[in-house]
């Protein structure tokens, strides 16, 4: 499991525990480039993770779709190995 995997696999338990709609679009030759690993429907409130491990960092691509996201009212957030526990309080927090 690489590394990455581990911090999706933590946030979908996050996701699932706070009763959270989520879907990961799955990246292909048809959908558009740099979505958001997580696309995310919780107590009405659009949210937008994308996921990174170790010293990646989002491309600017994937930036501008988690600025476009947050430019029109959604939450849009990076998360990695050292903020994915502080993840469930955020949320906790953006859905009050």
């Amino acid at each position: 499991m690489t590394p990455e995997r581990k911090v999706k696999d933590k946030v979908k338990k996050i996701l699932k525990k706070l009763d959270c709609y989520y879907t990961m679009p799955v990246a292909s030759g048809y959908g558009n480039s740099g979505v958001p690993d997580f696309l995310i429907c919780c107590k009405g409130r659009f949210v937008a993770i994308e996921c990174k491990a170790g010293s990646n960092k989002p491309t600017e691509l994937q930036l501008l779709h988690l600025k476009n996201i947050a430019d029109c009212g959604g939450v849009s957030m990076v998360v990695n190995e050292e903020n994915v526990l502080q993840l469930e309080l955020q949320l906790e927090e953006i859905i009050k």
